[in-house]
């Protein structure tokens, strides 16, 4: 897989997400700017190649979320179903967030599933979570407008002192709730950090009708 990422970075296959389509901390200004075309995510993953789908669906991930969700699962199409990438020099910091800030199910009561490509650390841009905030009741003060959690806000300041890395060796497999705050650093390394994200559902939680959650049809699994 990871050499069909570089097969597929190196032809700039689209759709892609390029690091100044984000407008994140250190990202370039715009497509124009100096490393304006880094790109950030290879999106559509399941379409791209049959492999990425086959591991997706594969029976040893599909047991584990059998388990955690139920014996009816999908595979979501619209939400991650991404290859996530962070490029030496041009790539930029994600703030605090939770998945579900944007997207449109009856729950957010969904997993997301985070193959690491490549050797995951804090060097290279590593998730950091906070752990058990999936628990957490947040209001909406201590969020920016964007659904960000602010750092400069002194309620928020106790949460982050839990703040912990999820460094990954090449093929560990991480899952977390949907509602679960992680960010993640720039890669201040020389090579670039690859990771595979999907995310599932239970059948009885499906997405909202005519929201963006619904612009390609999940995959029963």
């Amino acid at each position: 897989m990871l050499n069909l990422v570089e097969e597929h970075l190196s032809k700039s296959d689209f759709p892609i997400e390029y690091e100044a389509d984000v407008g994140y901390p250190g990202a370039p200004a715009s497509r124009s700017a100096k490393g304006g075309l880094t790109p950030r995510r290879l999106l559509a993953a399941t379409e791209r190649d049959p492999r990425f789908l086959s591991w997706a669906t594969h029976e040893s991930l599909r047991e584990i979320m059998h388990q955690l969700l139920g014996t009816s699962v999908y595979l979501s199409q619209s939400h991650h179903n991404c290859i996530m990438t962070k490029h030496p020099e041009h790539s930029s910091r994600t703030g605090w967030h939770r998945d579900s800030r944007y997207w449109h199910f009856a729950q957010p009561e969904l997993v997301s599933a985070w193959l690491a490509l490549t050797p995951e650390h804090a060097d290279n841009g590593c998730l950091w979570v906070l752990p058990n905030s999936h628990r957490w009741e947040i209001e909406p003060f201590q969020l920016d407008e964007k659904q960000f959690l602010r750092t400069d806000f002194a309620k928020n300041k106790d949460l982050l002192a839990h703040a912990t890395a999820i460094e990954l060796n090449q093929g560990d497999l991480l899952l977390f709730h949907s509602n679960l705050f992680h960010a993640a650093g720039k890669n201040n390394t020389d090579e670039t950090k690859c990771s595979l994200a999907f995310t599932y559902r239970a059948e009885s939680n499906a997405p909202i009708p005519r929201s963006q959650s619904t612009k390609k049809p999940d995959i029963l699994i």
